[in-house]
Order: structure tokens, then sequence, then C-alpha cells
């Protein structure tokens, strides 16, 4: 298994626009961090985690030409607001292909409502063709993957994490009930929202998020959803054990099939 980190930023992204900060203003480009995004290629199926809004420059940057489905954590704007982006990759194919989008329901209504252009009829020639489909509490197959939902609370809001074999991806949580920790046990490679050192109300501050590593024990953690309130990249993964450190836009990673 592959997989490259499309973004690591937050709603905002990095730098902040307006933002002086040492973090907005580094020279470092592991310090520029579009809206978080994964995609994830493995036995010949290309599978992108949530399509924010920074979704066309991230598939260009990335050389990506075609995929097999999009999994959405969550309805906010910085995991959605991409979708429209996805129109390439249906007109790829002749005829024309509905790109599978696999959410929950509150995600599908939101998507529904966001991009309502898309579902009426008759439709108007070249918007998005998505194919919504419905992810069940336990595990589902995307084309022939096997994928484990795993719920986590924004605050008060349920998000989907996923784990799909010895990989495990989480964004946006603040808190993991111990029945859905459990389904992470035995990852090799962890990917962990992680936004700032100052606890947050809603998503886990690196403290927390290191309690989650070293409860877990994956072999390897990657912290993603990072704000420009971390700190510069270098300086913090220099804090970090070489095991759970920060990600960055661009970043490679090959997972094995077990651990």
């Amino acid at each position: 298994m592959r997989v490259t980190f499309l973004g690591t930023g937050t709603s905002q992204g990095v730098p902040v626009i307006g933002c002086a900060c040492p973090v907005c203003t580094s020279p470092d480009p592991r310090d520029d961090r579009l809206r978080v995004s994964v995609l994830v290629e493995t036995g010949g199926r290309s599978l992108l985690i949530d399509a924010g809004p920074d979704l066309r420059q991230q598939l260009l940057r990335a050389g990506v030409k075609d995929l097999d489905a999009v999994l959405l954590t969550h309805e906010h704007t910085d995991h959605m607001l991409g979708m429209d982006d996805l129109r390439p990759i249906s007109f790829a194919h002749q005829p024309s292909k509905a790109v599978p989008i696999y959410a929950d329901e509150p995600t599908r209504r939101a998507v529904r409502r966001v991009y309502d252009y898309a579902f009426v009829e008759p439709k108007y020639p070249g918007v998005p063709e998505f194919d919504l489909r419905s992810i069940p509490r336990a595990a589902f197959d995307v084309e022939g993957i096997e994928v484990i939902p795993v719920e986590v609370m924004h605050l008060r809001m349920p998000v989907l994490g996923f784990r799909i074999g010895a990989f495990a991806y989480i964004t946006d949580a603040k808190t993991i009930a111990p029945q859905e920790l459990d389904k992470l046990r035995g990852v090799d490679t962890l990917v962990l929202n992680a936004l700032r050192e100052q606890p947050h109300y809603s998503h886990l501050n690196i403290a927390e998020a290191m309690a989650i590593v070293e409860e877990v024990r994956p072999r390897q953690a990657w912290f993603t959803h990072v704000s420009h309130l971390m700190g510069p990249h270098a300086a913090m993964n220099a804090r970090l054990p070489a095991y759970a450190q920060l990600a960055h836009d661009g970043l490679v990673i090959d997972v094995p099939d077990q651990r």
C-alpha cells in the first residue's frame, strides 16, 4: 500500500491569510499545508479520503489521473468543498462514469445540498457525476478493498475514520470511544489529527494525540490537520520521537500488508 499526503493543514490552510507568524512566513516548504486529504493506493485501486477546496491543486501536484472511489469523513467544507473538481475523473472514461462517493447519511445530505446541480434532472451538460453510497457500521467493500469505519467525535459531531489493512486514518477527532479505539489495534501505520500544542475544544492537541499513539502502539504514526499554531515543522519534529512525527504535504509512505 502506498499513501500520499495531499494535504495536512487545517480548515484555513497554512499559511493563513494575513498572518505573519514564523510558520506562515517560513521558507520551509513543509510548513505550507493545504487542507487535509490523502490518496491510498492498494490492490490496484486508488482511494481518495476527503475532497476539500484544494483538491484540483492536490491531484495535479500528485499526478492523479483516475480514482476508483472517494471516502468522506464528514460534511465540513474543508473536507468536501472540492468535489466539483472530480469532473475530469468522470469524463476521462468513455462513456463517463459516476464517481463512487462513500459517506454517512448526514454527509450524503450535505453533498446533495451543496452540489444540488449534480443531481437535478435533466442534467446540465458537464456537471459532476456522483454515485452516492452509504457507509455501514461494519466493514464494507470498496472495489474489492475492505474498509473498516472508525467513528470518532469532533466535539459532539460524529466523524468517520477508516482502517484499510494495516493503515488507519483519523482526522478531526477530539475523543475516541474504547470500542472504536479497539479497531485501530494492530495497525502498522496510524495517521491522526494533532492541531497544536494548546488544548482545543474539538480537536486533539499534540499531547492528546501522542497519548492515543502510546495506547494503540503502531509501528509509525503521522500527525495531520496541523495548524500554524503548532510551530515550525522541523522544530516540532525534533521534539517528537521518530515513531510519531508531523506529516507534510507531498509525503509518500509505503505501508506493509501486515505489521
